[in-house]
């Protein structure tokens, strides 16, 4: 694997401060989170497959408000159903059993439905993609099928090294310094494959941080602050450079 399987660190972490501006629509019968900028880019949008908090989490929303305060057209869907999993879950939380039920065979449709609305309803041409740990794994499936035409993903989980072999756009990755889903020898192995498949790569290693740590950092703490903001703006350049035509 390129990364491993999501674990607690996947769900603790800080709740950030602001209020969101973006609405909740119902888009392929699906909640979403859609953030229209004033000054749009033309025919591009970045669509957000959040963590496994999933898209109500505020800070998943802020973020999506400041890439649409960037000019890009935002959407980020309830990838989970209505079935996310709370920010710092009790002990005990059965995650396996919890995973099971939003494997592939579930999440992935729910995914290319909203490429192709993108796509063929919005009119967007280029669309870039963005995923948190639990939807990195897609971001870096729908490079490979060419569902999307850029992506970035920032502490990723459940990538297998044939998947991230497969993309066929640019990937941005934005990496904590402790990780234990993507430690010092998976992002190795990552750098080797991305090298060898050709194709535009950036990772970019943030010191002081942990796993969760651009959606979910302790703001108070100055590394993690520096760190969240930088991985945010890691994502804008990655997108204006590769995404916008």
């Amino acid at each position: 694997m390129a990364s491993n399987a999501p674990a607690q660190c996947c769900t603790v972490g800080v709740k950030h401060e602001g209020t969101p501006t973006g609405k909740m629509e119902m888009v392929e019968d699906t909640e979403t989170y859609i953030v229209r900028p004033s000054s749009p880019h033309p025919s591009v949008a970045i669509l957000i497959i959040p963590d496994v908090i999933g898209h109500r989490f505020e800070n998943a929303q802020l973020i999506a408000d400041q890439f649409a305060s960037n000019g890009y057209l935002t959407y980020m869907p309830d990838v989970f159903f209505g079935d996310p999993i709370s920010l710092n879950r009790p002990a005990g939380f059965d995650f396996p059993s919890w995973a099971k039920n939003h494997g592939v065979e579930r999440t992935e449709p729910l995914i290319k439905k909203f490429v192709k609305h993108l796509r063929e309803t919005v009119g967007v041409k280029r669309l870039g993609a963005v995923g948190y740990c639990f939807g990195a794994k897609y971001v870096v499936r729908e490079l490979a099928a060419k569902g999307v035409d850029v992506g970035y993903v920032a502490h990723p989980s459940f990538v297998d090294a044939e998947e991230l072999k497969g993309i066929k756009g640019p990937l941005s990755i934005a990496a904590a310094e402790t990780d234990q889903i993507f430690p010092a020898d998976k992002r190795h192995e990552s750098e080797a494959i991305l090298k060898e498949v050709g194709q535009p790569y950036q990772m970019n290693l943030y010191s002081g941080v942990e796993h969760g740590f651009a959606v979910r950092g302790d703001m108070q703490k100055k590394q993690v602050k520096f760190g969240k903001e930088q991985a945010f703006y890691q994502a804008v350049q990655w997108f204006d450079a590769y995404l916008k035509e």
